[in-house]
């Protein structure tokens, strides 16, 4: 069987399922000759779905076989074995999920083709049930009070009941994996399956751009259905957002609100600040250029009708400018044991803010001080004293830069490999190092491999301690 039918079918179930008519969707499924990971994964759900726990066990098992690293495929082969009452089994596969999730509180599955969010403490919280079911009221416990450490505000409900229960050795609810939500097919993909007619009805297209040497991504120009009997001068790139700017030299970013960009590009601005950096549209994502690394592109066809896009200078680049800082105070709480070391309360307070360690500065006083700053070497029983009714009131200073030099540059590895046809997608295989760029949004990533630059899912990746660096 082909890639395309194997395509075809697998989007035909989906969205049989879709439709609510689960038993014509089973029938595809079993019909699709070599089936690969994700849909061993979704005949698994539907046998589970149907209650058929032996067919659900051998789905998930060929599932897992073909993808090792499948973390939803153990969670729903643990729910398999505890609802067959094969607890020590529940527990091994639970604790198969937790392990591949690497320490992260969650890994979204919406870049795979599944809409879904496995949570670590769910994970830890279905390990606990199976725990209690054979007794082992402790261990139950234990695992329940690690799921705090990696609980989120929309969990925490959940685990503080679960571990209410297991304190008067009462059994709680499982967590289960949400009905009829399988893995999809990508969708460019099946959008390749339709019949298309390239050619079309013919056309006569004038571009308004001679020798285009446009390197960016933007909106379809105007076309005319006659060509003009004379050059005249058009209103050009009027549908853009922006003004159109030439980049001079590469910029490689340093904050995440810095684009990547380099020679020959063309970039929008949108806003030139006092401290000579501009705000630019660039691939469809927005961010900020030292306005000095670029030039003013006039294009006219009366003036430039022989000259094209001139190429940008090969004399080196100007000095970055200075980055204004804009600091914002707010308040948040952490809870940690009373006596704590400064070790526990960093990484409670690293995990609030999202930041690495070194990034954090503490201190008793708003005034930072020799005195008054709390690190490794800080004699904490000192610190606690200063609590009063167990709580007490620490200032948190945070920063990307120190002394003026680009902080510790950041860097993930590959645990999947990643191929996209998409050209501002970033291709890599398992094992490869990512240098991070930017965040462009939660789920996605911009960083440099191999000599390439371009955006990756976030759930592909794993960040690299900076010891390890």
């Amino acid at each position: 069987m082909s890639f395309l039918d194997t395509l075809r079918q697998w989007d035909e179930a989906v969205t049989c399922v879709d439709r609510q008519d689960l038993s014509e969707a089973l029938r595809i499924f079993l019909s699709i000759q070599e089936p690969n990971s994700k849909i061993c994964f979704d005949m698994g759900c539907l046998h589970l779905l149907n209650q058929d726990l032996d067919a659900a066990e051998k789905a998930f098992d060929c599932s897992i076989r073909k993808d090792e690293h499948l973390a939803v495929g153990f969670f729903q082969r643990g729910i398999t074995f505890y609802k067959k009452q094969r607890y020590e089994e529940s527990v091994a596969d639970f604790q198969r999920a937790f392990k591949t999730l690497r320490g992260n509180q969650l890994i979204d599955y919406k870049a795979l083709g599944l809409r879904y969010k496995l949570y670590a403490c769910e994970v830890l919280h279905n390990m606990a049930l199976a725990e209690a079911q054979m007794g082992h009221w402790e261990k139950a416990q234990e695992n329940l009070v690690k799921a705090l450490d990696y609980k989120t505000d929309a969990k925490l409900n959940i685990i503080d009941k679960a571990l209410q229960s297991t304190l008067k050795q009462k059994l709680f609810k499982l967590v289960e994996f949400p009905s009829k939500v399988l893995f999809k097919p990508n969708k460019h993909y099946v959008a390749e399956l339709e019949k298309k007619d390239y050619l079309g009805k013919a056309k006569v297209v004038a571009s308004v751009v001679p020798q285009d040497a446009f390197s960016g991504f933007a909106p379809l120009q105007p076309q005319v259905e006659d060509g003009p009997t004379r050059p005249k001068e058009p209103e050009v790139l009027r549908a853009l957002e922006g003004e159109p700017h030439t980049v001079l030299f590469e910029f490689v970013p340093e904050t995440s609100d810095e684009l990547a960009v380099v020679p020959g590009n063309i970039v929008f601005v949108l806003q030139k600040g006092a401290d000579n950096w501009a705000s630019v549209i660039f691939n469809e994502r927005r961010g900020l250029v030292p306005y000095n690394y670029l030039e003013r592109l006039e294009i006219s066809l009366a003036s430039k009708q022989n000259e094209g896009i001139s190429k940008p200078p090969t004399r080196e680049p100007p000095t970055r400018p200075e980055r204004k800082q804009v600091r914002f105070t707010f308040n948040f709480a952490v809870s940690v044991p009373p006596g704590s070391p400064y070790a526990i309360l960093i990484e409670k307070i690293s995990k609030k803010l999202n930041l690495p360690s070194r990034a954090i500065t503490l201190s008793l006083t708003s005034e930072v001080t020799g005195e008054s700053v709390i690190n490794a070497n800080t004699e904490m029983e000192s610190v606690w004293s200063c609590a009063s009714a167990r709580r007490i009131t620490l200032w948190c200073k945070t920063k990307e830069q120190t002394d003026g030099k680009p902080a510790d540059e950041i860097h993930f590895v590959a645990l999947h490999s990643y191929e996209s046809s998409n050209p501002e997608d970033l291709n890599f295989q398992q094992g490869d190092t990512i240098r991070f760029l930017s965040r462009v949004n939660q789920d996605w990533l911009e960083g440099q491999c191999n000599g390439n630059t371009g955006i990756f899912p976030a759930s592909f990746v794993e960040e690299v301690p900076v010891n390890d660096q």
